[in-house]
């Protein structure tokens, strides 16, 4: 890794280096706070978390031929160097801060309280056709996940794009220090962690923090629909380029026309060219993902052409709108988080499949004082749809399935207590050839669901 050197190191998060003066000029292959994935030559960073506290695994670590650890205690004499820091999670930023200033790789941060993973994907799918690109894993994008994510770029990459997830005012302004990105892009102002940032006015103002780091003559894009967001005008001299359906100022979409589960299809324009593209996964959310997707491509030096072929190249993720063929339904995975915009958009999608369709939902989380009529509005907007089964699980959608039996009667709406208590039932519900939409915040564990759904074959 570049200029990793344990003596770099400690500077960089100013620790107490102790081992020999030769080991300190050796460099890190690799950073890891997991002591199952422990590699030779690289440096342990042990969390204290809530079940586990990872100074235990210290010496079994050392043993399968770490380089180094770093330690929020004195170990005293050891066979092995260490650098003492007063917190771990603290330090591993302040080295990721550091490694990052060593690599000439641009950065794209994006951030928004819905779309970030599917418009990382989006955006990472488009410089991948010119670039080498490295993109966020998985939910690594918060305090800790952010650094780890940095510690994957070497310098065969070219470009970085990099999620950034908050719950509270202050993180962004934290994970902006460490990715200092040359491009910040925002999906959207929308309703969740009101827990701790209470409105939307909260929300933009904790978003936002994104600039605070963005580098000198680098590049703002916004969804230009968001009544919020619009109202961003210069940064640092730095004027916002917007995109949107709506919105025509900058980058936008026309022509739009869903394609049942093959996706959606439209045209997108920029400036006096436009091309048409089928987005390969559905629901009318992906067309902003394509548009910033596009906003980015140009950004960096894209054809159109290639931004067309990276548009169609897009993925889908486990968890994030996942669409699964088995041998009796048709599963759509998209279990991985939840919220009352991306509840609705996942139903529009839902509505527009063939056959018998099952909304699977269960509680959403961080929604603060207003979460029971959350809940109940989207109880309310499953039954306006075109679903012909809605399925509530939790404390919360308990609120769900009283609003959407208020409203439609007729419906076939079930409320159960857990997720156990639906399993007991449901492939007694189901069908064969039913298309079942899978939905709830991340600690509902609804991955579990899928799971047992993709395994029935009788």
């Amino acid at each position: 890794m570049k200029n990793l050197t344990l003596e770099h190191i400690a500077e960089a998060c100013g620790g107490i280096y102790r081992g020999t003066e030769e080991q300190k000029k050796e460099e890190v292959t690799c950073i890891f706070t997991d002591s199952r994935k422990a590699e030779e030559g690289g440096l342990f960073v042990p969390i204290k978390g809530a079940r586990a506290d990872g100074h235990a695994f210290i010496e079994q670590v050392m043993k399968q031929g770490a380089l180094a650890t770093l330690s929020e205690k004195d170990l005293g004499e050891q066979p092995y160097p260490y650098i003492q820091v007063k917190s771990s999670l603290t330090a591993v930023k302040d080295i990721a801060e550091y490694y990052l200033k060593q690599l000439s790789i641009p950065v794209v941060g994006i951030t928004g309280s819905v779309g970030k993973t599917s418009t990382k994907e989006m955006i990472a799918a488009v410089l991948s056709q010119k670039y080498n690109t490295l993109k966020t894993q998985g939910n690594f994008n918060n305090e800790l996940g952010l650094p780890l994510t940095v510690f994957r770029l070497r310098d065969e990459h070219e470009m970085a794009v990099l999620e950034m997830g908050i719950s509270d005012f202050g993180e962004m302004h934290r994970l902006a220090k460490i990715a200092r990105p040359d491009t910040c892009v925002i999906t959207n102002i929308g309703l969740c962690h009101l827990e701790f940032l209470k409105s939307r006015d909260g929300i933009l103002k904790a978003k936002t923090e994104i600039f605070d780091y963005l580098r000198e003559d680098g590049h703002i894009l916004l969804n230009g629909d968001d009544d919020k967001l619009v109202t961003v005008q210069e940064v640092k001299g730095i004027q916002p380029v917007f995109f949107g359906i709506e919105n025509h100022q900058g980058i936008w979409a026309d022509e739009i026309k869903p394609e049942g589960l093959k996706g959606i299809s439209c045209r997108i324009h920029a400036g006096e060219d436009s091309f048409a593209v089928l987005i390969p996964i559905p629901g009318h959310h992906m067309v902003y993902n394509a548009l910033a997707g596009t906003a980015v491509g140009l950004t960096y030096g894209l054809t159109l052409e290639e931004i067309k072929a990276g548009i169609e190249s897009l993925q889908p993720v486990s968890g994030r709108f996942h669409i699964m063929e088995t041998d009796r339904y048709t599963v759509i995975d998209d279990c991985y988080n939840a919220n009352p915009v991306s509840m609705r958009a996942s139903l529009d999608v839902l509505a527009d499949a063939l056959g018998r369709k099952v909304a699977l939902l269960g509680d959403m989380g961080e929604l603060g004082a207003d979460e029971v009529e959350m809940h109940r509005e989207v109880g309310e907007y499953a039954v306006s749809k075109d679903i012909d089964v809605l399925l509530c699980v939790g404390d919360l959608s308990a609120h769900m399935a009283n609003a959407a039996k208020a409203k439609a009667p007729d419906k076939e709406v079930l409320h159960f207590a857990d997720k156990e208590a639906l399993l007991a039932q449901l492939f007694q519900i189901l069908k064969k050839g039913d298309t079942i939409l899978v939905k709830a915040s991340h600690f509902m564990e609804f991955g579990k669901l899928v799971e047992a759904l993709s395994e029935k074959t009788v």
